[in-house]
């Protein structure tokens, strides 16, 4: 089992969801006092660290029409030269 995420529970306790690196099922995992806590942060921000899609796009899906960015039917536009 590797741990790929945290959560955070209904009641504010944290935990830990692991996947079977042969099967890829699920599973969480409370986290427990003697938890590195760095390695618990490093897991709490990787979705920061390493989104889901390209940075240099966020530019190009503010300035687009509603709509079509979400779609991805607008191509992105080039900065104007002062």
């Amino acid at each position: 089992m590797e741990p790929i995420a945290l959560w955070v529970r209904h009641d504010g306790e944290w935990a830990i969801i692991h996947r079977c690196r042969e099967c890829g099922v699920l599973r969480t995992n409370r986290i427990a006092g003697d938890d590195n806590a760095l390695a618990l942060m490093s897991l709490a921000v990787r979705p920061l660290a390493r989104p889901p899609f390209p940075l240099d796009r966020l530019d190009h899906w503010r300035d687009a029409p509603r709509g079509e960015a979400e779609a991805g039917l607008t191509e992105p536009t080039k900065p104007e030269r002062s």
